[in-house]
């Protein structure tokens, strides 16, 4: 494998990495919350140039030494974004997905319903290394772009629909007028679109205090370097709607309503709502008017 793939990426793109390896340690575990046999696979190869690394993240992910609260918590993510794209192929086998900020994820592999039309979109970066491990075929196509630049939408904008767009561990990377210029473009460019996006509280980013608790997690903790910051949040799931007409709030998650028995002793932080929405994920429709 070229090392030159990996040289690229940058502190925001290495988060890929994270939950790609934790995609992997879940799945190798006891009684693994998700299975992402391809995840195995990937990191595995990528073992070969991170166990030489001296840099701590790299060191950290080639000899399995995250934090497995961490892990629990990723793969708790994926499953249930997992579970929301599969419920929205069970009204639109035929439907368009569209994974923001995919990096390493599998997530077509293990949604596949033989009809669905999947695109994977993230940096260019990273889809030069995702090539190195996934095929495209007529259903499952790469779009090596920043979601900023909107070109991207040309080529998905090809299809009929109906779409569903999906953020996982994104938005909070983005400037917030970012967040709402894109959220906007989806909706006048793909109407009656859903979304589902992870979002952070606003609040915790507003203060300086929790938001350098945030920092060191990230930046000590999980080993990012000190590009890789959160940048914006929402205080509430129905912030959205006030962007102008025609979004719908449709519904929210937290890590805390899986019921997941690995969350141990931290599930008891969900009964704490200062606390069960640091992070959470809102699910919108997009409708025909952005106001």
């Amino acid at each position: 494998m070229d090392e030159k793939l990996l040289a690229g990426i940058g502190d925001v793109a290495a988060t890929s990495l994270i939950t790609l390896y934790c995609h992997a340690l879940e799945t190798i575990s006891d009684n693994p919350i998700l299975s992402d046999p391809k995840s195995v696979e990937i990191t595995t190869e990528l073992n070969k140039i991170l166990s030489h690394s001296a840099q701590p993240l790299e060191k950290s992910l080639a000899y399995g030494t995250l934090d497995m609260n961490l892990v629990v918590h990723i793969a708790i993510r994926a499953k249930k974004y997992d579970d929301y794209a599969r419920d929205f192929l069970k009204k639109f086998p035929d439907g368009v997905v569209v994974n923001i900020g995919c990096g390493l994820d599998s997530r077509f592999l293990r949604i596949e319903n033989g009809r669905v039309l999947f695109y994977d979109l993230d940096l260019p970066e990273i889809i030069a290394l995702k090539r190195r491990f996934f095929d495209e075929n007529e259903r499952y196509r790469f779009i090596a772009s920043s979601v900023l630049d909107y070109r991207w939408m040309v080529q998905v904008r090809q299809h009929t629909g109906p779409f569903l767009f999906m953020a996982e561990g994104v938005f909070m990377y983005l400037d917030g007028k970012d967040v709402r210029s894109l959220v906007l473009e989806i909706q006048k460019t793909f109407p009656g679109s859903e979304l589902v996006c992870e979002v952070v509280n606003g609040f915790w980013l507003s203060s300086p205090f929790l938001k350098k608790l945030i920092d060191y997690k990230l930046q000590r903790q999980v080993h990012l370097g000190k590009s890789a910051h959160f940048r914006s949040g929402i205080r509430d799931s129905r912030e959205m709607e006030q962007w102008g007409s025609g979004k719908q709030f449709l519904d929210e998650w937290s890590y805390f309503d899986s019921g997941e028995t690995k969350l141990g002793w931290l599930g008891m932080f969900g009964f704490i709502p200062f606390i069960r929405k640091i992070q959470w994920t809102v699910h919108y429709r997009l409708n025909l008017s952005s106001g």
